[in-house]
C-alpha cells in the first residue's frame, strides 16, 4: 500500500509539472519602444526576468525600438504583432504623451490592455543656492511672473511638463506661459539644476535622490497622494496635483479574450514573483497593479486627463 501511495504520489506530482508546462509560454516576444537603458528597457527586461523565475514564460525574445516617445515601437508592434498570443508591449504615460504630441497615427486603442506594472512619483526641485525654500515660495514667484521660473526636465510633453502644466493649473497659470526646458538626458538635468541654470527641476524621485541627499538641491514636493520620506506631497501643501508615472503592458491587436487573460495570468505569475518584488525595491517602484477592463478603463481616462494637460500647454490638439 505504501507503495502504491507513492507511485500515486508521484503521477499526481507529474500531472501538476505537466500541466503548468503546458500553460507556460514558449517564446514571449516583448517590444520595448525605447532605446536599451531606459525606464521601459529596464521594466520589460524585469518584467521578463520574473516571468521566466516564476516559471509562466519559457523563453524570451526582447526587441527595442526607440523614438519619437514610444510610438515608432507602437506603430511596428501594431503591424507586426495582430492576433499573436505571444507578443506583448511595454508602455506607460509617456507614450499617452508622445501619441498626442506626434499626432501619431496609431494609438493605444489598437491594442489590447494587459495590465498596469508600477508607478513613479516626480519631485519638485531647486538649487541648494535657490531663495526658494519653499514649494509656496517657489509656486508665488512663478503666478508673479510664469516666465522668470525655469522648469528644467524630460522631452516636452512627457512626465515631467505635464507636472509642470498641472502645478501652473493648480495657481491659475496659463500652461502655455510655462517656460519649460527639456533636456535629453537625467545627467543634463541634473547639471542644469545643480548648475542654477534653471529655477527649477522635475523629475522621477529616484533620479534626484542622491543629489537630494548630498544636500546640492533642495527637493520641495512630491506628486505622490501623501509624504514620501523626508518630502512633503503636494497635495497635503495644498496644490491638488497627483501624477504618477505609471508604466503596463499591453498585448496585441486583435487576440481573444480568452488569450488576453492567459497573459495577464502569466504576467501576474511574475510580479508574484521574488525577482520581481527585488526589481521593485531597486529601482524605487511602486507597485500598482490593475489589470484587464479595470486597466483600460483608467487608460481612457488618463488619455482624455493628459490630453486636456497637453492642449492647455499649447502641445497637441486644443
Amino acid at each position: 500500500m505504501k507503495a502504491l501511495s507513492i507511485i500515486r504520489g508521484a503521477a499526481v506530482a507529474a500531472t501538476i509539472a505537466a500541466s503548468t508546462a503546458a500553460f507556460a509560454i514558449d517564446n514571449l516576444k516583448v517590444m520595448v519602444p525605447a532605446n536599451p537603458g531606459g525606464g521601459w528597457d529596464s521594466t520589460g527586461r524585469a518584467l521578463a526576468a520574473a516571468m521566466q523565475s516564476a516559471g509562466s514564460v519559457k523563453s524570451v525574445q526582447i526587441d527595442n525600438k526607440g523614438g519619437a516617445a514610444g510610438t515608432i515601437g507602437l506603430a511596428q508592434f501594431v503591424n507586426s504583432s495582430k492576433g499573436d498570443p505571444n507578443a506583448i508591449m511595454i508602455g506607460g504615460m509617456v507614450m499617452v504623451g508622445g501619441i498626442i504630441q506626434n499626432k501619431s497615427a496609431v494609438d493605444l486603442s489598437m491594442v489590447t490592455p494587459l495590465a498596469r506594472l508600477t508607478e513613479e512619483y516626480l519631485v519638485v526641485v531647486v538649487p541648494a543656492s535657490s531663495p526658494h525654500k519653499t514649494m509656496k515660495d517657489l509656486l508665488a514667484a512663478f503666478k508673479a511672473n510664469p516666465g522668470s521660473i525655469s522648469w528644467g526636465g524630460g522631452s516636452a510633453g512627457g512626465s515631467d511638463h505635464i507636472l509642470a502644466g498641472m502645478l501652473a493649473n493648480a495657481v491659475g497659470v496659463e500652461g502655455g506661459k510655462v517656460n519649460y526646458v527639456p533636456f535629453k538626458g537625467g545627467g543634463e538635468a541634473v547639471s542644469a539644476v545643480i548648475g542654477g541654470h534653471v529655477a527649477a527641476g522635475i523629475s522621477g524621485v529616484s533620479e534626484f535622490a542622491q543629489h537630494i541627499a548630498s544636500g546640492k538641491m533642495r527637493a520641495l514636493g512630491v506628486s505622490a497622494p501623501a509624504k514620501q520620506g523626508a518630502i512633503p506631497s503636494l497635495k497635503e501643501q495644498g496644490y491638488d496635483v497627483v501624477l504618477g508615472n505609471w508604466r503596463g503592458v499591453f498585448g496585441a491587436p486583435g487576440i481573444t479574450t480568452a488569450q488576453r487573460d492567459a497573459l495577464i495570468k502569466a504576467i501576474e505569475a511574475g510580479v508574484k514573483s521574488k525577482v520581481w518584488e527585488e526589481s521593485l525595491k531597486k529601482n524605487e517602484w511602486m507597485n500598482t497593479w490593475l489589470a484587464g477592463d479595470d486597466y483600460k478603463k483608467f487608460i481612457d481616462s488618463d488619455v482624455k486627463r493628459i490630453g486636456d494637460i497637453l492642449a492647455g500647454l499649447g502641445l497637441g490638439k486644443k
